[in-house]
This record gives structure tokens, sequence and C-alpha cells, in this order.
């Protein structure tokens, strides 16, 4: 359980974010095509998950938008936005803002990959949906760095987790 901030008010998460050196644990997200995903789709491949509350939100979007830009820098990465959002939302969005170099994920079959990630809002106004948080994965999905944002509305730390790739 992780103490999170909305605005300056407290927000509670169940689980605990996986830390670096730790194996994440597997996931069945919805895909755009509503597809179910797993790590499996992206083996071989260092991977870049930005997990998100919704993309309908600046924050949401601008780091989305930069998580963008590294990817096309790197066509080895595999940069996953999961969130909340249905994936037809997800889509639209990436079709406005032209992103071609990110696969967005959706939980919207099930909560589980929001539990295990330990980034499952409990009370507050976003209570059901997902903290922000970037897990940065090696090629075996060992965690090689982590952040939960503590403040929702802040954006991640873009240069620790893209240093972690190098």
């Amino acid at each position: 359980m992780a103490k999170v901030t909305l605005k300056g008010n407290p927000v509670t998460t169940i689980g605990e974010l996986p830390i670096a050196g730790s194996q994440v644990p597997d996931f069945r997200l919805v895909d755009s095509g509503l597809a179910d995903r797993s790590l499996a789709v992206f083996a071989g491949r260092k991977k870049l998950i930005s997990i998100v509350p919704s993309l309908d939100t600046p924050v949401c979007a601008t780091s989305t938008i930069k998580f963008n830009k590294a990817a096309k820098q790197n066509p080895d990465l595999a940069v996953l936005i999961v969130s909340s959002d249905l994936p037809f939302a997800a889509s639209r969005f990436c079709t406005g803002e032209k992103l071609e170099n990110v696969a967005t994920l959706s939980m919207m079959r099930d909560k589980n990959f929001a539990k295990d990630y330990g980034v499952l809002i409990t009370d507050g106004p976003l209570a059901g949906i997902t903290a922000r948080a970037v897990v940065v994965l090696d090629e075996n999905n060992k965690v090689l760095h982590s952040q939960l944002v503590h403040e929702i509305t802040d954006e991640p730390d873009y240069d620790r987790a893209l240093a972690a790739l190098r």
C-alpha cells in the first residue's frame, strides 16, 4: 500500500510497485483492436510501461507524447501506455496526436494489472483507476527502474526512466 496525493489530498493504492531487480507479474490487458495482450507479445524487447489514470487529462497526454518521441528514437523499445480508458478512446487520442510508437493497453476487462503493480487507487475521487507510475523492464521482464509519482498531477521523471534503458 502506498500513499499518493491528488492535488495535495492523500489517496491510497493497493500493493507495491515492482522495484528494481524484481521480476514483474504477467498481465492481461486489452489493445486498440480489442485483443488481449500479455508481456509475451513484447518478448525480447526492453519495455517502458507508463501507467496513467486517463489519456483524457493533460499530464497523461503530455507523458504519452514524450514517451512516443523516445520510442521513435529507439525502435527496439516497446512503450506501453496502460490506462483505465476504453481502447476506442485511447486509439482516438493516438490518432489525433499522430502517435505511432506506443501501444495503448486498457484495463477494461479486469483490474488485476493495477493490483499486481501496486497502482490501483482505493479511495478518493479516482478510486478504481490507477495512480501514475513508470516501470522500465529489460528484455527478460526484470525491473530496471520504477517510479510511483507521488502527486498524481505531476509528470514522471522522464530522464531517469529513459536513462535506465541505456
